[in-house]
Parts: structure tokens; C-alpha cells; sequence
């Protein structure tokens, strides 16, 4: 009995001990849009976290999360993390119509009232600017030797520009573009935002507007001319955490930090590729870029 009995306070105690360590390593809860970006990112985020740290790392995946859906759930706690991008958290959730053009200094304001208001910390940038761009055939490029806007806006009479209806009811969309850079498009064509790629592949339009990290642009060949003027207001991403999710667990703080300035534009894309494209795992994906990177 004495045997019994001592067995079961050790195993009583190893218990305890469990118990304590658990508690001690506590969770989180990592969430995302719905979009494969966004997935590629919480999954660096996830990995990052279970390699570095003790915490249980809980993947929440919310049935179309959007910028909408996801704000109101970290501010509640339902949440812990989830990447956020510069430009959405100003116009989307700050509501600010002050348009700003220094990326550094968007981050910044954003920082500020992030925490003062919602008691939420913008962690440092990844590194990529996932913000609209214009974007022509490479042989288009070679032909008029075009890198920027304004090269573009050189040679617009000769060029058909194509964008999805949005683009032209938007504050920072197609009227404004033009009165920026001066363009004088040859003509201009709205279509759905599926039938942009294929309109300039087939020569139906010789511009479109895009997003700078979409894997289609890898996939067609498109060259991303420069915003030399800083119209489209910069969309940098970051890990947006809880106040007291990092006073109770400052060890994210620093672990998500190391991938701060990681991730160029061209890795994101290339990334977002091989998912949309190539139909991998964006599991997969985030682990072979963390590995390269020698972050795992």
C-alpha cells in the first residue's frame, strides 16, 4: 500500500507539474483574412511561434474574416494576432481621409492610435508593399524602355488602359491616378476584376491596375512599374497583436520581430505563386521560406 500510495503522489505531482507548466506556457490565438496573402503570413507567424516558444499556438480560421470581422474579434480577445496592412488600418478602421504618401510615416500614425485607441500593437513590418500598381507586358516595358508611371505617362496615347469598376469610384482610383501623372489613355475599359489578366495577355488592354504581390503577375510575365510619385496610398503589412496578449507573453514580441524587413515584394509574390498557381500548402510554403531564410 505504502508502494501504491507513493506511486500515486508522484504521479499526482508530475501532474501538478504539467498542469503548472501549461498554464505557465499559455495560448494563443492566430487568425487571418480570407485570402491566400494572408494565409501564407499567419502560417509564418504560427511556425515562428511553436519553434521559438512554449505557448500553444491555436490556428482560427473565421468564416470571412475580413478587415471588418477580424478588428472587432482581437479588440473583443477572440483573437491574439492576425497581419494587418498599413493603408486598410487607416482608411478602413481609423477612417482618416488625410491621405499620407510616406509609408514610415503612415506606420507610425497607425502604431500610435492603434494602441491608444484599441489598445493594439502594430509589431515591426515584414517588409513587402502589397498596394495597388500598374502593370504592362514585358515586351511593352523593353519597347518603351518603361519603369515608372511617369515613363508611362510618356507614351499613354498609345496604350489601352483596363481596370475592374471599383477602380474608377475609388477615392484613390482612376480620376486622381490621372490628374497625378498626366496620363492620356488611348482608351480606357472596365471589366471584371478575373477578366484583367487574360485581357492583357490577349492584347485587349496594354495597362491594368494590380495588386504588387499577386502571384499573377509572375505567372503572366507582367512587369510592376514604379509609383515614382507615391499616389497609391502604401499598404505595408505587420503582426497587429493585443496589448495584454504581449504584457502577459513578451516573448512574441520578440520572436515575431525577427522577421521584421524578411519578406521583399518579389518573395511575397513568389510565395502567393506557388500557392494560387502551383496548388501548394501554404503550410508547406511558409516552413520552406522560414528554412531559407534559416528562421526554423
Amino acid at each position: 500500500m505504502k508502494t501504491v500510495g507513493k506511486i500515486f503522489v508522484v504521479i499526482l505531482l508530475v501532474g501538478m507539474l504539467a498542469g503548472v507548466a501549461c498554464a505557465q506556457a499559455g495560448k494563443v490565438v492566430v487568425s487571418n483574412k480570407p485570402f491566400t496573402e494572408s494565409h501564407i503570413l499567419a502560417e509564418i507567424m504560427v511556425q515562428m511561434l511553436r519553434r521559438h516558444t512554449d505557448l500553444a499556438v491555436e490556428r482560427l480560421i473565421i468564416e470571412g474574416g475580413t478587415t471588418s470581422i477580424l478588428h472587432p474579434a482581437i479588440v473583443r480577445g477572440d483573437i491574439d494576432i492576425y497581419p494587418e496592412y498599413t493603408g486598410t488600418s487607416w482608411q478602413e478602421v481609423l477612417r482618416k481621409d488625410e491621405m499620407i504618401s510616406d509609408p514610415v510615416e503612415l506606420y507610425e500614425r497607425v502604431k500610435k492610435e492603434y494602441e491608444e485607441k484599441f489598445a493594439l500593437v502594430y509589431l515591426p513590418l515584414f517588409g513587402f508593399n502589397n498596394t495597388f500598381t500598374l502593370a504592362v507586358r514585358r515586351e511593352s516595358a523593353e519597347k518603351d524602355n518603361l519603369k515608372t508611371f511617369s515613363d508611362l505617362a510618356q507614351v499613354s496615347e498609345h496604350y489601352i488602359f483596363g481596370a475592374e469598376p471599383d477602380f474608377f469610384e475609388r477615392k484613390d482610383g482612376y480620376d486622381n491616378l490621372v490628374k497625378t501623372y498626366g496620363f492620356r489613355f488611348k482608351s480606357v475599359k472596365q471589366m471584371a476584376i478575373a477578366l484583367k489578366y487574360p485581357a492583357i495577355v490577349s492584347r485587349e488592354v496594354d495597362v491594368i491596375d494590380a495588386f504588387s504581390t499577386d502571384g499573377l503577375l509572375k505567372k503572366f510575365d507582367l512587369v510592376v512599374l514604379e509609383d515614382d510619385k507615391n499616389y497609391f496610398p502604401s499598404y505595408f503589412c505587420a503582426p497587429v497583436v493585443r496589448k495584454a496578449t504581449l504584457e502577459k507573453y513578451p516573448i512574441i514580441a520578440e520572436v515575431l520581430g525577427k522577421l521584421e524587413g524578411q519578406i521583399t515584394d518579389e518573395e511575397m509574390t513568389e510565395m502567393n505563386y506557388l500557392v494560387d498557381e502551383e496548388l501548394r500548402d501554404p503550410k508547406d510554403v511558409a516552413r520552406e521560406f522560414l528554412e531559407k531564410k534559416g528562421l526554423l
